[in-house]
């Protein structure tokens, strides 16, 4: 089955690409989703086990769509238009906002980074990787927590170029 990440992961890849109908099925669970109108709709179907002589029929679970409300909208805008770059996981691993659990963190938002300021430290297999922003500007969001596992290409920070 797959993990509420993953799915997640799956929704931003959809939106982000060409993709219009994606279906996935794998050991009785399918996710099926479709574009319309700028929108994903989720559906997923659970199927259980059954013993041979009987069978279950497959029962849908449908995510209950948002409230539309023009503020949030307005504010999803003005965040995209907020920042230019944004700063990915170049790897999966564990992410690290200090060096130290008691030290200051790298960065925060509204601070100015320069293109080798290292803006965090990625954990993988016991090896501390420190992540430089690559670009010249100012954090406008930072995306994770620390101590959070991040994905390979995850979005940790967003940044407005200078």
């Amino acid at each position: 089955m797959l993990k509420v990440q993953e799915i997640r992961e799956i929704i931003k890849l959809i939106d982000q690409s060409s993709i219009d109908e994606f279906s996935y099925e794998s050991n009785g669970t399918k996710v099926s989703m479709k574009k319309q109108t700028g929108e994903i709709k989720e559906k997923t179907t659970v199927q259980e086990a059954a013993s041979p002589q009987e069978t279950v029929p497959a029962s849908p679970v449908q995510q209950p769509e948002p409230v539309k409300e023009n503020p949030p909208v307005a504010q999803e805008e003005d965040t995209a238009k907020n920042y230019d770059h944004e700063i990915v996981s170049p790897m999966v691993g564990t992410f690290y906002s200090s060096p130290t659990p008691e030290s200051e963190v790298y960065v925060r938002k509204g601070d100015t980074v320069s293109k080798d300021t290292i803006v965090c430290i990625v954990e993988a297999m016991k090896l501390f990787n420190e992540i430089e922003a690559d670009v010249n500007g100012e954090i406008v969001e930072v995306l994770v927590e620390n101590g959070e596992l991040v994905e390979y290409g995850q979005p940790l920070f967003r940044v407005k170029a200078k």
